[in-house]
């Protein structure tokens, strides 16, 4: 008779994984971060469990953003009548932009904070996490976008 798995608190370890983003499209990267947070590529994945990686985002100033940047529009209010604040795309910086995609794929509940905690974005290369020998990772990329490469 087969059971189902639950991970406990102590079976959960989390690794350290470093990805580039340079010349990714804003979406596919989100995607992919998201889904390193939250640990759904694990086979033991546990849905009550914050088994995800810490994810350090290098080259973030050189995503691929496919749209119009002027029309993104983000915004924030305090909750007070007429306080809401708005922002184009293109007056905040691509790891503002690359944090909140990432933010909006995580599921909205307690473990979200956490998860955000967990990700580091840098604009170039440099980032303070070399003594934590993070594991590069490489964006899979679409096989229309490699056909479109190779023509």
């Amino acid at each position: 008779m087969f059971k189902t798995f639950n991970k406990k608190a102590g079976d959960v370890t989390h690794k350290w994984v470093i990805v580039d983003v340079a010349d990714i499209p804003v979406g596919r990267a989100s995607t992919f971060i998201a889904t390193r947070l939250t640990g759904k590529y694990d086979p033991t994945f546990t849905p009550h469990m914050d088994s995800g990686d810490y994810v350090v985002v290098v080259n973030a100033d050189k995503l691929v953003y496919r749209g119009d940047l002027e029309s993104k529009k983000y915004y924030r209010h305090s909750g007070f009548p007429g306080s809401i604040k708005e922002k184009s795309a293109a007056n905040v910086p691509l790891t503002e932009v690359l944090e909140r995609a990432v933010k909006g794929m995580l599921p909205k509940n307690k473990l979200q904070p956490e998860r955000m905690k967990r990700l580091r974005v840098f604009a170039d290369e440099n980032h303070d996490h070399t003594a934590q020998q993070p594991t590069p990772l490489v964006i899979p990329r679409a096989a229309a976008e490699s056909r479109k490469e190779t023509k």
